[in-house]
């Protein structure tokens, strides 16, 4: 099966009073490669969440970010209070007070506000409790981006077994035109010949060297026949259980170089027509297969 490798997916868990959600995007990349955002208290679980991802998402730029749920879950960072510091804030202001003749009463929020009188300090959590949390959600949000990897897959194998049937279409066009070049060039030959009159001594025998030798010149055959059989392999690419995109990739490298062989060959217009039409088409089956995991 054809999977893309353009996805999103986000996915939430709650256990036991904690709270996370996990948010995946990927985007194409020639390898695999995945980058995590995690909250500082769960960097040790990096080469977790990367060995699970990674076990499903084999090819792409692949970003996880994950993020606390506060409003509902266990807080991994709670606020403390610094008592020293706090008193030590509340003396100065009240002398202050006394120093300019203040009356009014010093504010709670004036002190609360000062910095580090409210510190955030690591909560104690158990790290099989969390990392149940962080692989739920994390196995949620590939369960989504898997699906539509998937569905965006479907369309585009829909979409390159359509290209591939044109291209067949094309190449027997190809086939069909390659044997009568030989036979025009010969033609061509002997009107060429028979502008010089009577007169001009023409040896058979070089003539026929000279059309064997263009016949041999122009021969593509062996292009066609290659080209035909890297079609072949390509198509059965699309019922594979495993990631296909750098073999097509690598089909659709070699379709092209036998294309362009025919096309430095070809001594004929329509055929040169024919082969421009296949490169163009190569070319939308290269952009598509760009795509693929």
């Amino acid at each position: 099966m054809i999977y893309s490798m353009t996805g999103y997916g986000k996915g939430t868990a709650e256990v036991e009073g904690y709270s996370l959600a996990v948010e995946i995007r990927s985007v194409n990349h020639r390898y695999g490669e995945i980058a995590v955002k995690l909250p500082r208290l769960l960097l040790s679980m990096e080469g977790d969440v990367k060995k699970q991802a990674g076990e499903r998402l084999k090819r792409g730029r692949i970003d996880i970010s994950v993020a606390q749920d506060a409003a509902t879950g266990q807080a991994l960072l709670v606020p403390v209070l610094n008592r020293p510091l706090a008193k030590a804030y509340g003396k100065v202001f009240a002398e202050l007070r006394d120093v300019v003749g203040w009356e009014g009463e010093i504010s709670l929020s004036l002190i609360a506000a000062q910095k580090d009188v409210i510190l955030l300090q690591e909560e104690e959590f158990e790290t099989e409790k969390i990392w149940n949390c962080l692989g739920r959600a994390l196995n949620d949000a590939l369960d989504r981006i898997v699906a539509m990897r998937r569905i965006e897959g479907e369309a585009i194998a829909q979409d390159l077994k359509t290209r591939l049937e044109t291209l067949g279409e094309q190449l027997t066009g190809v086939k069909k035109l390659a044997p009568e070049i030989p036979r025009i060039w010969q033609q061509k030959l002997h009107d060429r010949l028979e502008r010089f009159g009577p007169d001009l001594a023409v040896d058979p025998t070089r003539v026929a060297q000279e059309v064997a030798l263009f016949a041999d010149r122009c021969d593509v055959s062996e292009e066609i026949v290659r080209l035909e059989s890297h079609i072949d392999q390509f198509r059965p690419l699309f019922e594979a259980d495993e990631p296909v995109g750098r073999k097509m990739d690598f089909l659709v490298q070699e379709m092209n170089r036998e294309a362009n062989t025919i096309g430095s060959k070809a001594n004929h217009p329509e055929l040169s027509a024919q082969v421009v039409a296949m490169k163009a088409e190569l070319e939308k089956i290269r952009e598509q297969v760009q795509n693929i995991e």
